[in-house]
């Protein structure tokens, strides 16, 4: 399998941030439909927190639940001896 490197930047202005971090959030919502998915509302508060303190806030205190969470329910390797 051939892997190809993407890259995809973001708009350079704060009005076009904020379009796309909507439609993406908006867009995740919808994620039961056959195209669109929940995926995209992680990626569009991670734009929407390039400007807005608030979500930035928001996005944070949720990665360190995640991480609490993933670290309390991992599964335990036994350590070789």
């Amino acid at each position: 399998m051939i892997r190809q490197k993407i890259k995809k930047t973001i708009p350079n202005n704060q009005l076009g941030r904020l379009i796309v971090g909507v439609l993406l959030v908006i867009g995740g919502l919808l994620g039961f439909l056959p195209v669109l998915g929940f995926w995209m509302i992680p990626l569009g508060l991670v734009i929407l927190s390039v400007d807005y303190p608030a979500v930035r806030r928001f996005r944070r205190r949720m990665e360190v639940r995640l991480l609490r969470w993933w670290h309390k329910h991992r599964p335990r390797r036994k350590k070789d001896k």
